[in-house]
């Protein structure tokens, strides 16, 4: 594969690379990139869009790495309980393998690393505690204004939270740290304090945020506002149907972001077409090789939201099944790490 095709396949459906000259320098190697997630709620189909993109990175010839940051998820106002932190890393390791696998890459060849693996030793200790001394609590909320919950009177691990990601990609030896546009502040802030302490800054590579399907930012708070990875056929239907998807307008339109940033390019991986099957006497069967198209068309009002959705509900829930399907084999990871809800 040559250096254009690997800069394409890493930096496509992104929302920002900070900084894009950094990273073609870095594709004359393979540099490993890192993705982080704190095992809190239940993972939705908002992560699926951001994993999907672990394909790529594997496919262009990237080492990856996936931190199980258990640590951050009770640091951050203890959103998750100390005693669940190995049951969610474990419902999250297993959540993240199906997702890589149902984009149609090999979740083998991804390199799984719990928080506490590392964050425990006594060189990140120090590394840490310097770092703690050289920044300021006013830069620290400000950095993870967007990730860690804010309140006028923060506990300390909130506050330590920004600089625990910082330390992370040093002691990954991460070269690009990958994660979603509200982690902007967080990178930027070890783009800053890294080079002070001796490492590297690294190469940024942002996902975008997408909608909810209520419109405006998805809200695990919602019921209707995202589809979770185990939900059942029925269930992607309903929430389909709801979803805010006024004819001919895109912005906030969750159902047309799925399709962009999820489905259309694990079509593509496939070279399958998207299908939209209607009744002739409503101009029949439509094919789209590319998601431009189909926005075009709906964006004219020549595809209709119900036929939108009603196509978007059956390759939503076919990219979801597999991963489904791994649940309802071992429902005891779901009972475990959630037992407040599946008990």
């Amino acid at each position: 594969m040559d250096r254009e095709e690997r800069y394409r396949l890493v930096a496509r459906n992104t929302a920002e690379i900070v900084t894009e000259e950094e990273l073609d320098s870095l594709l004359d190697r393979d540099p490993t990139i890192y993705i982080g997630y704190a095992p809190t709620g239940e993972m939705h189909i908002g992560h699926f869009t951001t994993i999907r993109k672990l394909a790529d990175f594997l496919q262009a010839g990237l080492d990856v790495k996936v931190l199980i940051a258990d640590l951050h998820a009770h640091l951050d106002d203890e959103k998750s309980p100390f005693d669940l932190l190995d049951a969610r890393s474990a419902y999250y390791r297993e959540a993240i393998e199906g997702m890589v696998a149902a984009a149609g890459a090999d979740p083998k060849q991804v390199e799984f690393v719990p928080g506490r693996e590392f964050e425990l030793s006594s060189e990140y200790s120090l590394d840490l505690l310097r770092m703690a001394a050289d920044t300021t609590v006013a830069r620290t909320r400000r950095a993870g204004s967007e990730v860690v919950r804010q309140s006028e009177n923060p506990t300390l691990g909130g506050l330590l939270y920004p600089l625990l990601q910082s330390l992370d990609v040093a002691a990954l030896e991460a070269d690009i740290a990958y994660g979603g546009i509200d982690q902007r502040g967080i990178y930027m802030l070890s783009r800053e304090v890294l080079p002070e302490h001796g490492y590297d800054a690294p190469v940024c590579l942002f996902a975008p945020l997408l909608s909810g399907l209520t419109g405006g930012k998805m809200s695990a708070s919602e019921a209707g506002s995202s589809i979770t990875i185990t939900d059942d056929s029925e269930a992607v239907k309903q929430k389909v149907a709801d979803a805010y998807c006024p004819q001919g307008e895109v912005e906030d339109n969750g159902v047309l972001e799925y399709l962009e940033y999820l489905i259309f390019p694990i079509l593509d991986e496939r070279k399958d077409p998207f299908v939209i099957e209607r009744p002739e006497e409503y101009g029949g069967n439509v094919t789209y090789e590319g998601y431009a198209a189909l926005e075009a068309d709906f964006v004219s009002k020549g595809l209709h939201p119900q036929d939108l959705k009603t196509a978007a509900a059956t390759y939503i829930d076919e990219a979801i099944a597999p991963i489904r399907d791994r649940f309802a084999d071992r429902p005891n990871l779901l009972i475990e790490a959630y037992p407040e809800t599946y008990d």
